[in-house]
């Protein structure tokens, strides 16, 4: 939908108001760079158990949502917990991190508590989109509508030309963020705009010619160090799994549904330690029967497959969760799917996707 013809406001689901699903009400928890401490963690895993379907749900913004909440007292236990420093800025809270990188994640903590400062930034659509990238080229390529890459600032991706050293860092993207608020009109996103020069003319720092960057894979699945990453299945993380991650320490959550665990995880846990398992090539919505606008159950459709090149299963045209980096696209229909537009029977999709793998 273009900027011009909306007419009604961004309703992007957070803790005060979430998003009425066919499962029951979803709540977004934004966690700014992704960063969780063990104590959070158990707090929202507690949360799942008590007051929802039991499962933290990673997102494609390194978000967890809360799924099925029926019952109340969400709002107080994450204020309890501490994650939800400003009531009036909690779906505004977008900000990615490179989950390995010691400046962006330190950025996006100083980011986040510059951005509760600012009142007006209450205002931001919840689809705005910060990003801090270490210079890995990893979110960088995650769609952020203004992105700090090592020094350079990048909007909708593409390079400005400004550079800004890190301790200027965040000043920049609170600049970037007020000029947006002033110039948006009714746009949600700066790629949106036809004219993004406003939003970093009056921002100090080296004018260069900008550059093509290339970005990265996000963070590789296995150990890292001292630390490991792991991935739920679709992204759907059990309460008991969170507590595991939350025994070994602290933790980073990946726009890649995957989780940067930053201790020694126990065995058997379920979660994919294994860079060649073949789901981490697939990715899904809800589907049915938590979504009413799904037109299959698309996790138990994809979970059929197998192996496959990476694909993102969508039950309807909004396509819920799609990456950003390339993918496969598969659709479903009334009575089968759409694979990049192709018309498959639901019963042919492994076939299918095996033969996309090899062109």
């Amino acid at each position: 939908m273009s900027a011009s013809a909306r007419v009604r406001a961004d309703a992007c689901p957070g803790v005060f108001a979430t998003h009425d699903a066919a499962d029951g009400p979803l709540a977004r928890v934004r966690l700014p760079g992704g960063a969780i401490t063990a104590d959070r963690l158990r707090a929202l895993a507690d949360a799942a158990d008590d007051l929802g379907d039991g499962a933290l749900h990673l997102t494609s913004r390194g978000n967890i949502q809360l799924r099925g909440v029926t019952r109340p007292g969400l709002a107080a236990r994450l204020t309890s917990a501490g994650l939800l420093p400003s009531p009036s800025h909690e779906r505004v809270r977008n900000i990615l991190a490179s989950p390995l990188s010691d400046v962006a994640q330190e950025l996006a903590a100083a980011l986040d508590k510059a951005l509760c400062t600012v009142p007006e930034l209450a205002e931001l659509p919840g689809r705005f989109l910060f990003a801090l990238d270490g210079g890995e080229g990893d979110v960088a390529g995650e769609g952020a509508d203004v992105c700090w890459r090592d020094g350079a600032v990048l909007l909708a991706g593409q390079d400005t030309g400004l550079r800004v050293p890190a301790e200027h860092a965040v000043d920049a993207l609170i600049s970037v963020a007020r000029a947006f608020l002033r110039t948006r009109g009714t746009a949600w996103r700066v790629s949106e705009l036809s004219d993004t020069k406003p939003l970093v003319g009056g921002i100090p720092g080296e004018r260069t010619e900008p550059e093509v960057f290339a970005t990265g894979p996000g963070l590789p699945i296995g150990p890292i160090g001292d630390a490991i990453a792991v991935a739920p299945v679709f992204g759907r993380l059990t309460s008991a799994q969170a507590r595991a991650i939350a025994r070994a320490g602290n933790a980073v959550v990946t726009p890649w549904r995957s989780i940067l665990v930053r201790g020694p995880l126990e065995p058997d846990t379920g979660l994919v330690a294994d860079p060649d398992a073949p789901s981490l090539g697939i990715s899904a919505c809800i589907g049915r029967p938590g979504c009413a606008k799904s037109l299959a159950d698309v996790r138990a459709d994809a979970a059929r497959v197998g192996r496959a090149p990476r694909a993102h299963f969508a039950g309807c045209g909004r396509r819920c969760g799609k990456p950003a980096h390339e993918h496969v696209d598969v659709l479903a229909t009334e009575d089968g799917y759409l694979v990049d537009g192709a018309f498959v029977p639901a019963g042919e999709l492994a076939k299918a996707l095996a033969e996309k793998g090899q062109q």
